[in-house]
């Protein structure tokens, strides 16, 4: 679809439910105001569901200078057809330049659905995003000159199993569309009384056939709040079994913290998912993080690395976590955490 590269807004995905908005919005709002702010236009959120006319508020204090409203008692509910119908038309009626979707069960749903029925491409689980310019050196081996599309969103993702990190860029098929993950994008700081436009639009559902109705939602709360922690001790592999993750959970508890881990401990059966870290897991910035037996892979860093102090314990004096860790202990966890244990409630 044809886009006004120069008047474009950056759009971010609202994501709410039950008409309570999830922190993903203001994180992704606070690197879309960066993106905005580069470009020279406006940023804009898109808030669906039914009833969800209050929660603008919270999104114009939350950086954002326009709010895209459709509202609609189809939307109540997330329904990926419904949801889908109803982006992909007003994007064909506002024509935004960037739109952003957190990583999460719905960015990945409905992202990669309104990138499929427009017809252009999509990021999925950015850790970084900016704005560039792209040279088109296609036409080079005929003697064209090099083309420059200037104001491209470049998209940073790890690739290849983390073992590179590739930038993708989408200078043609507009808009420019990614999934971010969650975590990995700081909000700005609430603005109160901050207010902006609304704009409300029409959902076009009418007529519109949506196979699935929902008839029971379930929900299992997590009393695991990694992102909320200002203390982590996390575990690896290294940590060598179930029973000696307990280690980790006395440290945690002498600490007032939280117990993670790797990837490598969940599929050993170390620990439970929902404490996983990394590009698979949860992205955390706690003020204090205690790597125990883990060896540094590029997956596991992408979630951890900007905590403000690191501490690693490894056997290993060449594991890759010492290169970022601002403290390391070379030496066995087994010993080395009893005695911390033992300092810190002395």
């Amino acid at each position: 679809m044809e886009i006004d590269r120069t008047k474009g807004e950056v759009w971010v995905f609202a994501e709410q439910e039950d008409g309570v908005l999830s922190d993903v919005p203001r994180e992704l709002l606070g690197k879309g105001r960066e993106l905005a702010d580069t470009l020279g236009v406006k940023l804009a959120a898109v808030l669906m569901g039914a009833g969800v006319e209050p929660l603008s508020k919270e999104l114009f204090e939350a950086g954002a200078d326009k709010v895209h409203l459709v509202d609609d008692p189809a939307l109540k509910v997330f329904r990926s057809k419904a949801y889908r119908h109803a982006f992909v038309e007003l994007i064909k009626e506002c024509g935004p330049q960037i739109v952003i979707f957190g990583a999460t069960h719905m960015g990945r749903d409905l992202a990669p659905a309104v990138a499929s029925q427009l017809g252009c491409g999509l990021t999925a689980d950015c850790t970084e995003l900016q704005i560039g310019e792209f040279t088109d050196k296609r036409g080079a081996c005929q003697g064209a000159e090099p083309k420059v599309v200037p104001g491209v969103l470049q998209q940073i993702r790890p690739a290849f199993g983390g073992n590179i990190i590739a930038t993708i860029v989408n200078p043609y098929n507009w808009p420019q569309m990614a999934t971010v993950r969650e975590g990995v994008m700081k909000p700005l700081e609430r603005m109160p009384g901050r207010t902006g436009e609304l704009v409300k639009h029409d959902s076009k559902l009418d007529g519109v056939e949506i196979p699935v109705e929902v008839l029971e939602i379930v929900r299992r709360h997590s009393s695991i709040n990694l992102k909320g922690s200002r203390i982590i001790v996390a575990g690896g592999a290294g940590v060598g079994s179930k029973e000696n993750f307990k280690l980790l959970h006395d440290l945690a508890d002498a600490l007032g913290g939280a117990v993670g881990g790797s990837r490598a401990a969940v599929d050993l059966g170390y620990c439970e998912h929902e404490r996983q870290i990394g590009q698979t897991g949860v992205t955390v910035r706690p003020a204090l993080f205690i790597s125990c037996g883990i060896s540094g892979a590029v997956q596991h860093l992408a979630g951890m690395q900007d905590s403000a102090k690191i501490i690693a314990i490894n056997t290993d004096k060449d594991a890759p976590v010492f290169k970022i860790a601002h403290y390391g202990i070379v030496g066995d966890l087994n010993v080395v955490i009893p005695k911390m244990i033992k300092a810190i409630k002395g």
